[in-house]
C-alpha cells in the first residue's frame, strides 16, 4: 500500500473585475477497490456566497460554488490524500464476444458506457486499431492489452496538437495528442466493437530523470479509461503509459468521456475582458504511507 498527496491549484485572473461567477469542480478522489479516501479538502478565494456538494448520476464527487461579488481573480485549491492498494491481475481470462453478448442485459450501470458520445464517436478509423486485435475468441484481457500497447506505440505524445475541443478524428488521423486523447482513444475503440468503457480522470505520480531535482507543481492532471470485463469485473488500462493496470494513479472520478469529469468548470458574468488560466498539479508519495 502506497500513500499519495495531492495539492492541485487552479487560477484565474480576469481583465476587470467579474460582478458573478458559477463554477462546477470534481476534485476528490473516490473509494474503488484499489483506493481509498484519507482525506480531502478544497478551498477557494474569494470566499464563496453559495457552496453545495453532491454526487452525480456516475456517483463522483461534485462541489457547486457561486462567487455573487465583484471579483478580479479566482482560485481553487484542492488538497487530497489517498491509500493505494497494488491492483491484482486477472487470474483468468474469458472471450470478449462473450462479454459483449452479458453487456447487452448487463444492466444502466454498464448500458451507459456503450454508447458513443460526441468526444467518442463510431469512426470508420477505428477500424485500424481494432482489427486483428479482437480476433474470434481471444479473451478479452488479452485483447484489451494488445489496444493499449498499440495506441501506445502508434500515436505521439504531443501536448501542442491538441486542446479538449480537437475532434477525435483529428487525432485518429495525425496519431497524435495527449492522455485525454489517447484515453477517448480506447474508449471510442472498446465501445465500436460492443464492450463497455469508460473514461476515468485522476493524477499519476511523475518521476524526475535520474540525477535530477524533483520539481513542484509540474504534474498534470491524467485521463486514462477502463473496459467491463464481464465476470472479471472492470479493468482499468492506460494507453498514454502503455500500464495495465496502472501502477501510481490516483482515480479521481469517471464518466461516458472528458465532459462528465471535467476537475473546474464554469462561467464568469461581467464586462469583456481578458482571461488567463494557471494550473498547478503536485502528487507526491507520503511518507505516511
Amino acid at each position: 500500500m502506497r500513500t499519495f498527496r495531492v495539492v492541485h491549484r487552479t487560477h484565474y485572473e480576469y481583465g476587470w473585475p467579474m460582478a458573478d461567477g458559477f463554477t462546477v469542480a470534481r476534485l476528490q478522489p473516490r473509494t474503488t477497490p484499489t483506493q481509498t479516501l484519507v482525506s480531502a479538502h478544497v478551498e477557494v478565494t474569494p470566499t464563496p456566497d453559495e457552496w453545495h456538494e453532491s454526487v452525480d448520476a456516475f456517483g463522483n464527487c461534485v462541489v457547486h460554488f457561486a462567487v455573487h461579488h465583484p471579483h478580479r481573480s479566482l482560485s481553487v485549491l484542492s488538497t487530497v490524500e489517498v491509500q493505494l492498494h497494488h491492483p491484482s491481475p486477472p487470474t483468468h481470462d474469458v472471450p470478449w464476444e462473450a462479454v459483449v453478448v452479458v453487456a447487452r442485459d448487463a444492466g444502466v450501470h454498464v448500458a451507459e458506457y456503450l454508447a458513443h458520445t460526441a468526444q467518442t464517436p463510431r469512426l470508420a478509423a477505428l477500424c485500424h486499431l481494432t482489427d486483428g486485435v479482437f480476433s474470434a475468441d481471444r479473451g478479452v484481457v488479452e485483447a484489451v492489452h494488445e489496444l493499449c500497447h498499440r495506441i501506445f506505440n502508434e500515436f505521439v505524445f504531443d501536448a501542442t496538437f491538441t486542446d479538449i475541443s480537437t475532434p477525435l478524428a483529428d487525432v485518429l488521423a495525425h496519431r497524435r495528442g495527449v492522455c485525454q486523447d489517447f484515453a477517448h482513444t480506447a474508449v471510442a475503440a472498446l465501445r465500436s466493437v460492443g464492450l463497455p468503457a469508460r473514461y476515468v480522470s485522476g493524477y499519476i505520480e511523475t518521476l524526475p530523470l535520474p540525477g535530477s531535482p524533483r520539481l513542484v507543481g509540474v504534474d498534470a492532471s491524467h485521463a486514462w479509461c477502463s473496459v467491463w470485463a464481464g465476470e472479471l469485473g472492470w479493468l482499468d488500462l492506460d494507453p498514454t503509459n502503455d500500464q495495465m493496470p496502472p501502477q501510481r494513479h490516483v482515480t479521481v472520478g469517471w464518466g461516458r468521456d472528458y465532459d462528465d469529469v471535467a476537475p473546474v468548470r464554469g462561467v464568469v458574468i461581467g464586462p469583456a475582458a481578458t482571461q488567463s488560466l494557471t494550473v498547478s498539479v503536485d502528487v507526491v508519495e507520503s511518507l505516511l504511507g
